[in-house]
């Protein structure tokens, strides 16, 4: 009801839009069951001193830390993507045991709810589906998000989208839009 109230009164939506990002390491739990919990927690800490520098760097706000990845809210869609291509650019470096992860992100833009620190609803829920599109790595962004950035800003950004299409034989994501489309993001070289 306050929500209601408050938006007939400022005449505009009570939830801001905002970016969500997801990031999680590919294969990490597979690698960590093999190589030990002692090699996992400093491959983790690595990860976090080079994944999280380039999304603070550029605004975003760290909501949570989940084992081997994280949960990021931004202001604008086109940072978060250079804040995501900037992490993964920066993840090259890490390297434990002769083993150097890959991460996959996904990221998408809408109205969350925001409860205390926490962000939660729909949009957070996309989000988090629109990273398990990046199956082996990479970024992926939902339609929603691209929408609010036009292609010359893309260029501008040196990244290149292709839209990701699901395999004939599997079953559709739940829990996202049935509408909901999403890209790859790969930085152009």
């Amino acid at each position: 009801m306050w929500q209601a109230l408050t938006e007939k009164v400022a005449g505009r939506p009570a939830n801001a839009e905002a970016t969500v990002v997801f990031t999680d390491l590919v294969g990490f739990s597979a690698w960590a069951l093999s190589a030990g919990d002692e090699a996992a927690l400093t491959l983790l800490r690595r990860v976090a001193g080079a994944v999280e520098p380039p999304l603070l760097e550029r605004g975003g706000h760290i909501v949570k830390r989940m084992g081997d990845g994280s949960m990021a809210v931004f202001r604008s869609p086109t940072v978060a993507i250079v804040a995501a291509v900037n992490a993964c650019e920066a993840l090259k470096s890490v390297e434990v045991q002769g083993y150097t992860p890959k991460m996959r992100i996904g990221i998408h833009t809408g109205r969350p709810h925001r409860i205390g620190s926490d962000w939660v609803g729909v949009d957070v829920n996309v989000a988090a589906r629109v990273m398990e599109r990046a199956t082996h790595g990479g970024i992926v962004v939902s339609g929603a998000t691209l929408d609010l950035i036009g292609a010359e800003e893309l260029d501008q950004l040196g990244v290149s989208v292709k839209k990701v299409r699901r395999p004939v034989f599997s079953a559709r994501p739940s829990g996202v839009p049935v509408d909901l489309t999403m890209y790859r993001v790969t930085k152009e070289s």
